[in-house]
């Protein structure tokens, strides 16, 4: 409890952090709440009121505060329900991401040498190419869907969360209180899962919070290519592609994805750097 009010002093200090921190919450009661906040469906189309007007346009529904797409759905509906979706892009992608970045990377540094060469070889050969090209080839060889965008994100992710695990585990696997379980007769396992680990947490949590933005930010490109979301999913990156059609008569229908995707990448960002400095009030300064 000690360490949580230390670290939500330093926190709340950092008033862009704050910020992010408002923003991520809002996206959250968004996407959680999104059947309360609209009764419309998100997927029921209306041709007869297609491209509808916001409404505080001139000539804009009153039953569509942010207008209607080229199939007669509601804007509004669409962003709440899309914010379901990019967090669960991000919640998905970020969690195969450190999964397997934590076993790797525990396995490179605790036991060195070879495994070690291999394991991170490997890495650097995927951190060597440029992550969208490989994203891309990845979907196309799986096929065009939401799961599998979300599938290949995370895999591109694991090496960063590897190479921050393994550095955190060489920098503790030689401190006492390790020397001190394994005197004790720790097995492998414990030492680096219940030894070494809880003490590396911090780099990950900081590295989550970046990588879920930029999970956001890769899945919403993937879906405007047409390799991720296919519609009629309400999310945001493929509202952006149906809209790009209409760019000159509803330029509406642009900004408001495109701008829920900017405010996400936003969001997570700041929230990111305030966790860093918060962690590390030594970095603040």
């Amino acid at each position: 409890m000690e360490r949580f009010k230390e670290f939500w002093g330093q926190f709340k200090k950092n008033k862009a952090a704050v910020v992010g921190a408002w923003i991520v919450l809002f996206l959250i009661l968004c996407a959680l709440l999104a059947p309360v906040i609209s009764h419309h469906d998100p997927y029921v189309q209306n041709t007869q009121e297609r491209l509808a007007l916001p409404a505080w346009e001139h000539g804009g529904s009153s039953k569509h505060l942010l207008g209607t797409d080229d199939l007669g759905r509601d804007t509004f509906t669409r962003l709440l329900y899309g914010a379901r979706i990019s967090l669960t892009i991000g919640i998905i992608s970020i969690g195969i991401a450190v999964s397997f970045g934590i076993v790797f990377g525990l396995l490179a540094g605790y036991f060195g040498r070879k495994t070690d060469m291999i394991i991170m070889r490997v890495m650097d050969l995927m951190l060597s190419l440029p992550s969208i090209l490989l994203i891309i080839i990845v979907v196309a060889i799986l096929g065009p869907s939401l799961f599998n965008a979300m599938l290949a994100i995370g895999i591109m992710g694991i090496p960063g969360f590897a190479r921050i695990v393994r550095a955190s585990v060489l920098a503790e696997k030689e401190k006492e209180y390790v020397i001190a379980s394994k005197v004790n007769g720790s097995g492998h396992l414990r030492l680096m899962f219940k030894v070494i680990f809880p003490n590396c947490t911090v780099p990950i949590i900081v590295q989550a919070t970046m990588g879920f933005a930029s999970a956001v930010l890769e899945a919403a490109g993937l879906s405007f290519l047409g390799l991720g979301a296919q519609p009629p999913t309400p999310e945001w990156g493929a509202m952006l592609m149906d809209a790009m059609q209409h760019i000159t008569t509803a330029p509406w229908l642009i900004i408001f994805p495109g701008g829920m995707i900017f405010l996400t990448v936003m969001g997570f960002n700041l929230l990111g750097d305030g966790i860093m400095d918060a962690l590390d009030p030594k970095r603040a300064h």
